[in-house]
């Protein structure tokens, strides 16, 4: 499945990293203060903002994760996109307005003001965790397209296309970040169609043999419509966008520090609008492509061979001999190697100098959302963490050089959480279950915060440990041996997020109501 990319593709790739660096080294003349650095000085029209948050949402995990979900299922996880809308909307409403007010680029200084130090502490640490892990699985999954596709390692690709990333942001800060995300936005939207293009026209029997497969193997389902909360259910889904999307607009620094970029707070909630209104069908486009390689493979199921034994290949280890190598290949389900699948259609069946731009549309989708991710991670550590507990007042030249320090030190950090996600099964399914880890404390106290004015530090501390404590239950419940099979979790990894968030609101809101009843 491996072979060097043609002299044409790599000098594609290699003018697309350059160009992403030379948009860092133009940014860097005025790149000159921290304000500049973390808000662009409120000075990005409301249309980049929105094309930034777009291709921070369409990341990598998008493109390979997507197609790689629809391959080996259906289009169930879409439901995550169909709950946008709802959520943009209570993110304009409220979040935009308050963030403005406040005019404070971190999102968490807030919760100090509301809560308490802790409780600022508390919110930044499940944020950096989030974007480690964010990071480290956008990481994997852009490695594990290259390598396919060059035959380096996954661990020098990462290396390399880290330091890319290290560099423009760091020079040109978050106004380098947007810029770049407009281009690399509309890059990766153009690389995606160009694939379904290319699916198509080499598929016999075209658009009307893909949807025939498709309705024949249920690939089109949104899932089932039952009230079942321990299966990826639509509803489920559903309830894990609208939380997960409502954490992303309402706690993500990410999105949060985009407000402040903006000269308005109209051109602001127009952002948050949209993205929206671009990644729905953006998403839908890669469920397309997941279902058209499916069908694709299904008419040439010869070609798929070699994917089901380098995937067989990585579960048993270098000590397989090829016998168990091909009888284990022979047993995997379309679900065990669906993010290999795109990879591997790109290495085959796509013509020189179109692997070269479809790479570069990979590689903007990755490093989209590193780089805001990076800045953000940055930005957090030296407003609620150095200068919150170290040292207050610091030069201006003190800061440039503490978050340029900071943006380095979480690049390379997101490398080494990609390197430890090596050989995970779906690129999809473990970002989704970390972020609902680590995301679902964060949006419950907040949301108490917000909503529940009498709400005091007490009763948020208290709520948050027994929300810690159900999370953590959530999460670590399959360690419970099986004669205590009771108490495990029956609820399906989705729903960590929305019980998360649930218990902390509810029980900071119960505590609150009796209090006030006893005083």
């Amino acid at each position: 499945m491996i072979k060097n990319l043609p002299l044409l593709d790599l000098a594609i790739i290699a003018i697309y990293l350059v160009a992403m660096v030379l948009v860092g080294v133009y940014f860097s003349r005025r790149n000159n203060s921290s304000d500049q650095f973390t808000k662009a000085s409120g000075l990005i029209p409301g249309w980049a903002i929105g094309l930034s948050i777009y291709a921070t949402f369409l990341s990598s995990n998008t493109f390979l994760g997507v197609p790689g979900k629809a391959f080996g299922g259906n289009w169930n996880a879409f439901v995550f996109s169909i709950s946008m809308p709802l959520a943009a909307w209570v993110a304009s409403k409220y979040f935009v307005p308050f963030y403005r007010s406040t005019g404070e680029v971190s999102a968490y200084t807030n919760l100090e003001k509301r809560f308490g130090a802790w409780a600022r502490t508390y919110a930044v640490v499940c944020f950096l965790l989030t974007q480690l892990a964010r990071m480290g699985s956008i990481f994997f999954g852009i490695s594990l397209t290259l390598q396919a596709l060059t035959g380096y390692s996954m661990e020098t690709i990462m290396l390399v296309t880290g330091i890319c990333i290290i560099i423009y942001t760091v020079m040109g800060g978050i106004e380098a970040v947007i810029w770049t995300e407009v281009v690399q936005g509309v890059l990766k939207t153009l690389g995606a169609v160009l694939i379904v293009y290319l699916i198509v026209v080499d598929m016999p029997g075209g658009v009307s043999k893909i949807i025939a497969i498709g309705q024949q193997d249920d690939k089109f389902s949104l899932g089932s419509l039952s009230l079942d909360f321990t299966q990826a259910t639509f509803w489920v889904v559903l309830l894990y966008g609208f939380f997960i999307n409502l954490n992303n607009f309402g706690m993500d620094q990410n999105y949060v520090q985009r407000y402040h970029t903006a000269s308005s707070e109209k051109e602001a909630a127009k952002s948050v609008w949209l993205c929206v209104w671009i990644y729905v069908p953006a998403s839908l486009m890669f469920f397309i492509i997941g279902t058209c390689l499916y069908a694709y493979y299904q008419v040439n199921p010869e070609l798929i061979e070699a994917v089901k034994l380098q995937a067989a290949a990585e579960r048993l280890g270098l000590n397989a001999n090829s016998i168990e190598i091909k009888n284990l290949a022979a047993s995997l389900q379309p679900a065990d190697y669906g993010d290999k699948v795109m990879p591997h259609f790109m290495v085959t069946m796509i013509p020189t100098g179109l692997i070269g731009l479809i790479v570069s549309a990979i590689l903007s989708a990755a490093m989209s959302t590193i780089s805001s991710g990076m800045n953000a991670s940055a930005t957090v550590f030296s407003e609620d963490i150095y200068k919150r507990y170290f040292k207050a007042n610091i030069s201006e030249k003190q800061n440039m050089k503490l978050l340029h320090i900071a943006t380095v030190v979480f690049g390379l950090l997101g490398m080494i959480c990609g390197i430890a996600m090596i050989g995970v099964k779906s690129i999809l399914d473990i970002w989704w279950q970390l972020s609902g880890i680590f995301a679902g404390g964060m949006l419950g106290l907040f949301l108490l915060g917000i909503i529940s004015k009498k709400s005091g530090n007490m009763e948020a501390f208290a709520a948050t440990i027994v929300g810690i404590l159900v999370i953590i239950w959530l999460s670590l419940s399959n360690l419970i041996p099986v004669d205590y099979a009771y108490l495990k979790n029956p609820l399906h990894a989705n729903m960590t997020i929305v019980v998360g968030t649930l218990t902390i609101y509810l029980t900071g809101a119960f505590i609150t109501r009796l209090k006030s009843k006893n005083i």
